[in-house]
Protein backbone atom coordinates (compact mmCIF):
# COMPACT_ATOMS: atom_id res chain seq x y z
CA UNK A 1 0.00 0.00 0.00
CA UNK A 2 1.44 3.75 -1.16
CA UNK A 3 2.09 5.26 2.01
CA UNK A 4 0.80 9.35 2.47
CA UNK A 5 2.93 12.00 3.22
CA UNK A 6 1.62 15.14 4.62
CA UNK A 7 3.33 18.12 4.08
CA UNK A 8 2.57 21.53 5.34
CA UNK A 9 4.07 24.42 3.59
CA UNK A 10 4.85 27.22 5.01
CA UNK A 11 6.44 30.39 1.71
CA UNK A 12 6.84 32.76 4.13
CA UNK A 13 8.14 36.84 3.44
CA UNK A 14 10.36 37.77 0.62
CA UNK A 15 12.11 35.42 -1.74
CA UNK A 16 10.36 32.33 0.16
CA UNK A 17 7.25 32.10 -2.07
CA UNK A 18 9.45 31.99 -5.17
CA UNK A 19 11.89 29.19 -3.90
CA UNK A 20 9.12 27.66 -2.21
CA UNK A 21 7.45 27.44 -6.25
CA UNK A 22 9.95 25.38 -7.49
CA UNK A 23 9.80 23.34 -4.35
CA UNK A 24 6.44 22.52 -5.17
CA UNK A 25 7.85 21.78 -8.78
CA UNK A 26 10.06 19.25 -7.78
CA UNK A 27 7.53 17.44 -5.08
CA UNK A 28 4.95 16.92 -8.17
CA UNK A 29 7.72 15.78 -10.20
CA UNK A 30 8.09 12.85 -7.61
CA UNK A 31 4.41 12.59 -6.90
CA UNK A 32 3.69 11.93 -10.73
CA UNK A 33 7.41 10.47 -11.58
CA UNK A 34 8.06 8.08 -8.46
CA UNK A 35 4.31 7.65 -6.98
CA UNK A 36 5.29 9.26 -3.82
CA UNK A 37 2.07 10.18 -2.49
CA UNK A 38 2.14 13.80 -0.90
CA UNK A 39 -0.69 15.53 0.53
CA UNK A 40 0.24 18.90 0.80
CA UNK A 41 -1.43 22.35 2.58
CA UNK A 42 0.01 25.63 2.41
CA UNK A 43 -0.54 28.01 4.85
CA UNK A 44 0.81 31.63 6.51
CA UNK A 45 4.01 32.33 8.52
CA UNK A 46 5.80 35.76 9.48
CA UNK A 47 4.99 38.83 7.99
CA UNK A 48 2.57 37.12 5.44
CA UNK A 49 0.67 35.94 8.38
CA UNK A 50 0.68 38.97 10.52
CA UNK A 51 -0.64 40.85 7.52
CA UNK A 52 -3.53 38.37 7.14
CA UNK A 53 -4.11 37.47 11.01
CA UNK A 54 -2.57 40.14 13.07
CA UNK A 55 0.08 37.69 14.37
CA UNK A 56 3.10 36.22 12.77
CA UNK A 57 1.46 32.50 13.36
CA UNK A 58 -1.79 31.18 13.78
CA UNK A 59 -3.44 28.52 16.48
CA UNK A 60 -4.91 27.30 13.02
CA UNK A 61 -1.34 26.90 11.51
CA UNK A 62 0.40 25.55 14.93
CA UNK A 63 -2.25 23.15 15.12
CA UNK A 64 -1.78 22.13 11.24
CA UNK A 65 2.24 21.86 11.70
CA UNK A 66 1.96 19.82 14.86
CA UNK A 67 -0.37 17.43 12.96
CA UNK A 68 1.99 17.20 9.53
CA UNK A 69 4.85 14.48 9.17
CA UNK A 70 7.24 17.45 8.05
CA UNK A 71 6.85 21.19 7.46
CA UNK A 72 8.87 22.96 5.11
CA UNK A 73 9.31 26.53 5.26
CA UNK A 74 10.86 29.50 3.43
CA UNK A 75 11.58 32.45 4.93
CA UNK A 76 10.55 35.42 7.16
CA UNK A 77 10.93 38.94 7.47
CA UNK A 78 11.50 42.46 5.90
CA UNK A 79 11.97 45.93 7.02
CA UNK A 80 8.17 46.59 6.09
CA UNK A 81 8.25 44.96 9.20
CA UNK A 82 10.71 46.40 11.68
CA UNK A 83 8.60 49.00 13.12
CA UNK A 84 6.43 45.79 14.77
CA UNK A 85 6.48 44.95 18.93
CA UNK A 86 8.73 42.52 19.46
CA UNK A 87 6.20 40.13 20.33
CA UNK A 88 4.88 39.91 17.06
CA UNK A 89 7.56 40.29 14.43
CA UNK A 90 7.74 38.33 11.87
CA UNK A 91 11.08 35.69 13.31
CA UNK A 92 8.64 35.31 16.37
CA UNK A 93 6.53 32.63 14.30
CA UNK A 94 9.57 30.67 13.75
CA UNK A 95 10.17 30.36 17.20
CA UNK A 96 6.64 29.46 17.91
CA UNK A 97 7.42 26.56 15.48
CA UNK A 98 10.43 25.13 17.15
CA UNK A 99 9.69 25.23 20.61
CA UNK A 100 6.06 24.12 20.13
CA UNK A 101 7.34 21.19 18.09
CA UNK A 102 10.40 21.05 20.86
CA UNK A 103 12.42 21.00 17.77
CA UNK A 104 15.72 20.16 19.64
CA UNK A 105 18.08 18.73 16.93
CA UNK A 106 18.92 21.31 14.29
CA UNK A 107 20.92 20.20 11.19
CA UNK A 108 23.04 22.10 9.18
CA UNK A 109 24.93 20.34 6.12
CA UNK A 110 27.66 22.03 4.71
CA UNK A 111 28.10 20.03 1.24
CA UNK A 112 30.77 21.68 -1.27
CA UNK A 113 29.84 20.66 -4.89
CA UNK A 114 32.56 20.42 -6.99
CA UNK A 115 31.44 23.07 -9.35
CA UNK A 116 31.54 25.84 -6.52
CA UNK A 117 34.70 25.05 -4.89
CA UNK A 118 36.27 28.32 -6.40
CA UNK A 119 33.32 29.87 -4.50
CA UNK A 120 34.68 28.78 -0.90
CA UNK A 121 36.34 31.18 1.39
CA UNK A 122 39.19 28.50 1.51
CA UNK A 123 41.09 27.03 -1.15
CA UNK A 124 39.66 24.51 -3.54
CA UNK A 125 41.85 21.84 -2.38
CA UNK A 126 40.28 21.99 1.26
CA UNK A 127 37.28 22.41 0.69
CA UNK A 128 36.65 19.82 -2.61
CA UNK A 129 34.39 17.14 -1.65
CA UNK A 130 33.71 18.52 1.52
CA UNK A 131 30.23 16.69 3.29
CA UNK A 132 29.82 17.75 7.06
CA UNK A 133 26.62 18.07 9.13
CA UNK A 134 26.78 19.94 12.04
CA UNK A 135 24.01 18.88 14.94
CA UNK A 136 23.35 21.73 17.15
CA UNK A 137 21.26 21.84 20.36
CA UNK A 138 18.36 23.94 19.95
CA UNK A 139 16.06 24.55 22.88
CA UNK A 140 18.14 24.57 25.36
CA UNK A 141 21.63 26.25 26.89
CA UNK A 142 22.66 29.95 27.12
CA UNK A 143 19.94 31.30 24.87
CA UNK A 144 17.28 30.27 27.50
CA UNK A 145 18.96 29.46 31.00
CA UNK A 146 17.66 31.52 33.56
CA UNK A 147 18.16 34.08 35.68
CA UNK A 148 18.90 36.05 32.65
CA UNK A 149 18.81 39.59 32.07
CA UNK A 150 20.25 43.69 32.24
CA UNK A 151 20.06 44.59 36.15
CA UNK A 152 21.38 47.38 38.31
CA UNK A 153 24.96 47.13 39.80
CA UNK A 154 24.81 50.30 42.21
CA UNK A 155 26.38 48.30 45.28
CA UNK A 156 29.79 47.45 43.20
CA UNK A 157 31.71 50.67 42.95
CA UNK A 158 33.90 49.31 40.83
CA UNK A 159 31.49 49.27 38.17
CA UNK A 160 32.01 52.39 36.02
CA UNK A 161 27.83 52.66 34.54
CA UNK A 162 26.64 50.73 37.08
CA UNK A 163 24.57 47.65 35.60
CA UNK A 164 25.55 43.97 35.07
CA UNK A 165 24.22 41.42 31.54
CA UNK A 166 23.41 38.12 32.67
CA UNK A 167 22.94 34.45 31.02
CA UNK A 168 23.14 31.04 32.30
CA UNK A 169 24.45 28.57 30.47
CA UNK A 170 22.31 25.42 31.31
CA UNK A 171 21.86 21.87 30.15
CA UNK A 172 20.38 18.94 31.87
CA UNK A 173 21.46 15.41 31.56
CA UNK A 174 18.34 14.63 29.11
CA UNK A 175 18.59 17.73 27.00
CA UNK A 176 22.39 16.01 26.14
CA UNK A 177 21.64 12.61 25.79
CA UNK A 178 18.88 13.09 23.52
CA UNK A 179 21.15 15.16 21.30
CA UNK A 180 23.77 13.34 21.12
CA UNK A 181 21.27 10.49 20.20
CA UNK A 182 20.27 12.27 17.08
CA UNK A 183 23.98 12.46 16.42
CA UNK A 184 24.81 9.40 16.28
CA UNK A 185 21.73 7.85 14.54
CA UNK A 186 22.74 10.05 11.74
CA UNK A 187 26.20 8.97 11.90
CA UNK A 188 25.16 5.75 11.59
CA UNK A 189 23.86 6.72 7.77
CA UNK A 190 26.85 8.90 6.72
CA UNK A 191 30.36 8.52 7.64
CA UNK A 192 29.72 6.71 10.99
CA UNK A 193 32.25 9.30 12.52
CA UNK A 194 31.40 11.93 15.83
CA UNK A 195 33.17 14.84 17.15
CA UNK A 196 31.35 16.53 20.15
CA UNK A 197 32.45 20.10 20.89
CA UNK A 198 32.27 21.98 23.86
CA UNK A 199 34.42 23.60 26.48
CA UNK A 200 35.10 21.15 29.11
CA UNK A 201 38.48 22.95 29.94
CA UNK A 202 37.04 26.13 31.55
CA UNK A 203 33.21 25.10 31.94
CA UNK A 204 31.05 22.80 34.01
CA UNK A 205 28.42 22.60 31.69
CA UNK A 206 30.99 21.30 29.05
CA UNK A 207 32.28 18.48 31.30
CA UNK A 208 28.50 17.41 31.65
CA UNK A 209 28.52 17.45 27.64
CA UNK A 210 31.53 15.35 27.41
CA UNK A 211 30.43 13.35 29.71
CA UNK A 212 26.95 12.76 28.73
CA UNK A 213 27.91 12.41 25.17
CA UNK A 214 30.29 9.37 26.22
CA UNK A 215 27.98 7.69 28.31
CA UNK A 216 25.61 7.46 25.22
CA UNK A 217 28.44 6.24 23.17
CA UNK A 218 29.67 3.88 25.34
CA UNK A 219 25.91 2.57 26.54
CA UNK A 220 23.88 2.44 23.07
CA UNK A 221 26.35 3.56 20.23
CA UNK A 222 29.65 1.62 20.38
CA UNK A 223 30.08 0.74 16.95
CA UNK A 224 30.11 4.96 15.85
CA UNK A 225 33.39 6.46 16.48
CA UNK A 226 33.13 8.93 18.81
CA UNK A 227 35.78 11.83 19.77
CA UNK A 228 35.86 15.30 21.80
CA UNK A 229 37.06 18.50 21.09
CA UNK A 230 37.26 21.98 22.30
CA UNK A 231 34.70 24.26 20.70
CA UNK A 232 37.41 26.78 19.96
CA UNK A 233 40.05 24.40 18.21
CA UNK A 234 36.95 22.73 16.58
CA UNK A 235 36.64 26.14 14.97
CA UNK A 236 40.26 26.23 14.01
CA UNK A 237 40.40 22.90 12.61
CA UNK A 238 37.30 23.72 10.18
CA UNK A 239 39.18 25.85 8.54
CA UNK A 240 42.52 24.27 8.58
CA UNK A 241 41.07 20.56 7.75
CA UNK A 242 37.42 20.29 7.57
CA UNK A 243 36.99 17.28 5.67
CA UNK A 244 38.55 15.48 8.71
CA UNK A 245 34.88 15.61 10.21
CA UNK A 246 31.62 13.81 9.33
CA UNK A 247 29.12 14.72 12.38
CA UNK A 248 29.76 17.50 14.61
CA UNK A 249 27.09 17.73 18.05
CA UNK A 250 27.11 20.47 19.87
CA UNK A 251 25.14 23.41 22.00
CA UNK A 252 23.29 25.94 21.03
CA UNK A 253 25.89 29.00 21.15
CA UNK A 254 28.99 26.81 19.97
CA UNK A 255 26.05 25.41 17.37
CA UNK A 256 25.19 28.24 15.96
CA UNK A 257 28.87 29.92 15.76
CA UNK A 258 30.12 26.87 13.93
CA UNK A 259 27.71 26.08 11.81
CA UNK A 260 27.96 30.15 10.55
CA UNK A 261 31.52 29.58 10.03
CA UNK A 262 31.17 26.22 8.04
CA UNK A 263 28.35 27.56 5.53
CA UNK A 264 31.06 30.11 4.19
CA UNK A 265 33.19 27.30 3.46
CA UNK A 266 30.75 25.93 0.80
CA UNK A 267 30.33 29.70 -0.93
CA UNK A 268 27.14 30.91 -0.81
CA UNK A 269 24.16 30.61 1.62
CA UNK A 270 21.82 30.60 -1.13
CA UNK A 271 22.85 26.56 -1.46
CA UNK A 272 22.41 25.78 2.33
CA UNK A 273 19.73 23.55 3.97
CA UNK A 274 18.89 22.96 7.44
CA UNK A 275 16.53 20.49 9.39
CA UNK A 276 14.95 20.65 12.75
CA UNK A 277 13.95 17.91 14.16
CA UNK A 278 12.03 16.88 17.65
CA UNK A 279 10.75 13.44 19.09
CA UNK A 280 9.80 10.52 17.55
CA UNK A 281 5.69 10.82 16.72
CA UNK A 282 3.48 7.34 17.17
CA UNK A 283 3.57 7.03 13.15
CA UNK A 284 7.57 6.65 13.67
CA UNK A 285 9.30 10.14 12.07
CA UNK A 286 10.17 12.62 14.14
CA UNK A 287 8.68 16.24 14.53
CA UNK A 288 10.20 18.11 11.99
CA UNK A 289 10.61 21.64 10.24
CA UNK A 290 13.09 22.07 6.90
CA UNK A 291 14.06 25.61 5.99
CA UNK A 292 16.65 26.77 3.69
CA UNK A 293 19.58 29.13 5.75
CA UNK A 294 19.13 31.83 3.86
CA UNK A 295 17.23 35.09 4.88
CA UNK A 296 13.72 36.55 2.82
CA UNK A 297 16.26 39.13 1.07
CA UNK A 298 13.46 41.60 0.20
CA UNK A 299 16.06 43.45 -1.84
CA UNK A 300 15.47 41.11 -4.75
CA UNK A 301 12.01 39.68 -4.14
CA UNK A 302 10.01 39.61 -7.10
CA UNK A 303 12.26 39.72 -9.29
CA UNK A 304 13.14 35.97 -10.27
CA UNK A 305 17.00 36.73 -9.04
CA UNK A 306 16.39 34.33 -5.99
CA UNK A 307 18.56 30.80 -6.16
CA UNK A 308 16.07 27.94 -5.30
CA UNK A 309 18.28 25.18 -4.39
CA UNK A 310 18.51 25.87 -0.53
CA UNK A 311 15.17 25.33 -0.32
CA UNK A 312 15.22 22.51 -2.76
CA UNK A 313 17.50 20.56 -0.82
CA UNK A 314 15.47 21.37 2.59
CA UNK A 315 13.18 19.04 0.22
CA UNK A 316 15.58 16.47 0.10
CA UNK A 317 16.63 16.58 3.85
CA UNK A 318 12.70 15.92 5.07
CA UNK A 319 12.75 12.86 1.51
CA UNK A 320 16.09 11.47 3.70
CA UNK A 321 14.83 12.02 7.69
CA UNK A 322 10.74 12.18 7.55
CA UNK A 323 10.38 10.08 4.60
CA UNK A 324 12.62 7.86 4.63
CA UNK A 325 13.29 7.91 0.96
CA UNK A 326 17.18 8.08 0.87
CA UNK A 327 17.12 7.00 -2.89
CA UNK A 328 14.96 10.01 -3.82
CA UNK A 329 16.73 12.85 -1.72
CA UNK A 330 20.22 11.07 -3.22
CA UNK A 331 18.57 11.21 -6.67
CA UNK A 332 17.58 14.98 -5.81
CA UNK A 333 20.91 16.11 -4.84
CA UNK A 334 22.66 14.59 -7.87
CA UNK A 335 20.56 16.56 -10.05
CA UNK A 336 21.67 19.89 -8.58
CA UNK A 337 25.12 18.61 -8.36
CA UNK A 338 24.57 18.02 -12.40
CA UNK A 339 22.83 21.42 -13.10
CA UNK A 340 26.20 23.15 -10.99
CA UNK A 341 28.03 20.73 -12.94
CA UNK A 342 27.32 22.08 -16.60
CA UNK A 343 27.81 26.12 -15.28
CA UNK A 344 24.24 26.86 -14.79
CA UNK A 345 24.08 29.95 -12.56
CA UNK A 346 21.38 32.27 -10.18
CA UNK A 347 23.18 36.19 -9.62
CA UNK A 348 24.66 34.30 -6.27
CA UNK A 349 26.67 32.00 -7.99
CA UNK A 350 27.80 34.22 -10.84
CA UNK A 351 31.49 34.17 -10.63
CA UNK A 352 34.42 35.27 -12.20
CA UNK A 353 34.73 33.10 -14.87
CA UNK A 354 30.72 33.67 -15.82
CA UNK A 355 28.52 30.41 -16.10
CA UNK A 356 24.70 30.08 -17.86
CA UNK A 357 22.45 32.88 -15.82
CA UNK A 358 19.29 31.41 -15.19
CA UNK A 359 16.30 33.12 -13.12
CA UNK A 360 14.66 31.33 -9.95
CA UNK A 361 12.07 29.30 -12.16
CA UNK A 362 15.34 28.84 -14.60
CA UNK A 363 16.98 26.92 -12.27
CA UNK A 364 13.87 24.69 -11.14
CA UNK A 365 13.50 23.98 -14.82
CA UNK A 366 17.04 22.74 -15.02
CA UNK A 367 17.23 20.96 -12.07
CA UNK A 368 13.81 18.92 -13.07
CA UNK A 369 15.42 18.18 -16.50
CA UNK A 370 18.07 16.70 -15.08
CA UNK A 371 15.67 14.20 -12.76
CA UNK A 372 13.75 13.38 -15.50
CA UNK A 373 16.79 12.63 -17.01
CA UNK A 374 18.53 10.27 -14.80
CA UNK A 375 14.84 8.86 -14.37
Amino acid sequence: MTQTYNLLILPGDGIGPEVMGQVVRVIDWFRDNRGLDFRVEQDLVGGAAYDAHGKPLSDETMARAQAADAVLLGAVGGPKYDVLDFSVKPERGLLRLRKEMDLFANLRPAQCFDALADFSSLKPEIVAGLDILIVRELTSGVYFGEPRGIHADDNNPENEGGRVGINTQRYTSGEIRRVARSAFELARRRGNKVCSMEKANVMESGILWREEVQWVHDNEYPDVELSHMYADNGAMQLVRNPRQFDVIVTDNLFGDILSDAAAMLTGSLGMLPSASLGAVMANGRPKALYEPVHGSAPDIAGQGKANPIACILSFAMALRYSFDQGQAADDLEAAVQRVLAKGVRTADLMGPEGGTPVSTAGMGDEILAELSAGA
